[in-house]
């Protein structure tokens, strides 16, 4: 059994790598990922240099110096013509709209009667930098009438920040929890991709030899089982090999690329992740930031990179054994793609809302029941236990006994899956021309 199962194993696996699509995607692949993600740093580096620009028509003898230039705003100022000709010069010079602030006796007045003018619907993060203007102007004007000088109220909208400490007296940074799940999340993103993507190799090519009838000349000389699990195996080691390819040249790409163009993709996040209207007060933040930094590179640091890795590798073979064993069953229970459909949507709903429902839950609460129950549930565990593994194993982290249960639970549902997908194999693999339902696929499970 051993040496034929070696042999299937063999010709799946070269016969994958050999195929033309294969060898143009292994090649092609990193370099649409490197060159997607280029020009994505290259647009948001254009973005961030073209500010838009705002004119004002300011007839009331209010705001007159706080409408300043800001990270990605800048401002032009009209005196003595009217609205209509403000919006006319406005539209010739190709601004992207018009503040327009009426005459008024109050401050409130003014700002109620304010409008901005644009060709469309204004975008967010200009209406919520204008905004903030008004809010603060009209804040310190209420207080300065209930008697609050400029001084003080400088001093009450002093930001503050809580300090943040573990009980050992290192200090902690806001946001590291979601930070370590989005990282788990991302290995449990790439088993589910991988999952989709070579499940399907291996439907696909169950569907071809099953319907070139080739099919039955290999069950002759091998048992059916041996077969479907030669095509697991075989495709999943093409995968992996392909995979790993992917990384490494994507990797120096990536690399070679940034050092040639010159592009900083930390100063690109940190420009995309700036609220708008900062611009002016970066500088007296920059320390603080920086310190911040060391904290949050320091916290990903200490992440249990090895357990993780680890974990990762022992989720992303069961699981991909568990959903390609569905996969080939269902291949051989149909003759052609299309009577596929059907079937695939049951088998990536779990993935589905192991994403969703697992960015939810450990974000919100990692330890808490729906989180825990998702992580133990072997059709989602795999993206799920993932996500939370970045905080460590025991204390503060995982506990060691879900950990090895979800790992038990996955090696129980392998083997009773790739036994009920052998009987609906073994059945389905020499049916032709009739499209299967759910019923004759429990009455297939019964031979």
């Amino acid at each position: 059994m051993t040496g034929k199962l070696a042999l299937i194993i063999k010709r799946e696996y070269l016969a994958k790598v050999r195929n033309r699509s294969f060898i143009v995607m292994t090649i092609l692949s990193p370099l649409l990922i490197v060159g997607m993600i280029v020009l994505i740093a290259y647009l948001t580096k254009i973005n961030d240099n073209e500010a838009r620009v705002v004119s004002v028509l300011n007839e009331s003898g209010f705001f007159q110096e706080q409408f300043r230039p800001s990270q990605g705003l800048s401002y032009v100022h009209f005196d003595g013509i009217s609205l209509e000709q403000a919006q006319d010069s406005t539209n010739a010079l190709e601004y992207y709209g018009l503040l327009y602030l009426p005459k008024g006796g109050t401050l409130e007045e003014v700002a109620q009667a304010a409008y901005l003018y644009t060709k469309e619907n204004p975008n967010t993060n200009v209406t919520q930098t204008l905004e903030g203007v008004f809010q603060q102007q009209l804040r310190q004007n209420r207080l300065v009438q209930l008697g609050v000088s400029p001084e003080q109220f400088s001093e009450v909208e002093r930001p503050f920040e809580i300090n943040l400490a573990t009980f050992d007296g290192e200090k902690s940074v806001k946001g590291i929890n979601e930070i370590k799940a989005f990282i788990g999340g991302a290995f449990g993103y790439a088993i589910m991709m991988f999952i989709i993507i070579y499940g399907g190799f291996v439907m696909r090519s169950v569907i071809e030899e099953k319907t070139s009838r080739i099919i039955e000349v290999i069950i002759s000389s091998v048992k059916p089982f041996q077969l479907m699990l030669g095509k697991i195996i075989g495709t999943s080691l093409a995968g992996i090999t392909q995979f790993i390819i992917w990384i490494f040249s994507a990797s120096i790409l990536l690399l070679l690329v940034l050092l040639f163009l010159d592009i900083d993709l930390g100063a690109v996040a940190a420009q995309t992740s700036m609220a708008p209207g900062m611009g002016s007060n970066v500088s007296q933040f920059s320390g603080t930031m920086s310190k911040e930094m060391i904290l949050y590179t320091r916290e990903i640091i200490n992440i249990p990179w090895i357990l993780l890795i680890g974990s990762f590798l022992i989720y992303f073979i069961l699981g991909y054994l568990i959903y390609s064993s569905i996969y080939a069953a269902i291949g051989a229970a149909v003759d052609n793609e299309t009577d596929t459909q059907q079937f695939i949507f049951p088998i990536i709903l779990p993935l589905m809302l192991a994403i969703y429902v697992g960015f939810f839950s450990v974000f919100n609460n990692p330890h808490g029941p729906i989180a825990v129950g998702f992580s133990l549930f072997p059709l989602t565990s795999p993206i799920v236990m993932l996500m939370r593994l970045p905080g460590g194993i025991g204390e503060g982290g995982v506990p060691l006994w879900q950990l090895l249960l979800s790992i038990a639970l996955l090696v129980v549902t392998f083997w009773g899956i790739v036994s009920l997908a052998a009987k609906i194999y073994r059945v389905g693999i020499l049916m032709y021309g009739k499209r299967p339902t759910y019923k004759e696929l429990f009455k297939w499970l019964r031979y």
